[in-house]
């Protein structure tokens, strides 16, 4: 991954799971809720981009295992 979102996967996913909470008690204007809307899609965003940031980490990672043994 060469460009780091600016949030850890931990912090992202806390944040998303609290926006996610937020859409489902309801209670907010449309305009508030298309605000945490597209906030939960910047932050699903960033947690994907972490995790396949691993996921290559992790394949590197068993390429070179599997050529040193």
């Amino acid at each position: 991954m060469t460009d780091r979102p600016e949030l850890s996967y931990e912090a992202a996913r806390e944040e998303l799971v609290e926006v996610v909470r937020k859409l489902e008690a309801g209670g907010t204007t449309l305009e508030e809720s298309l605000a945490l809307w597209e906030r939960g899609e910047t932050l699903a965003t960033t947690c994907q981009h972490w995790l396949d940031g691993a996921r290559e980490r992790l394949a590197k990672a068993q390429q070179a295992d599997e050529k040193s043994n």
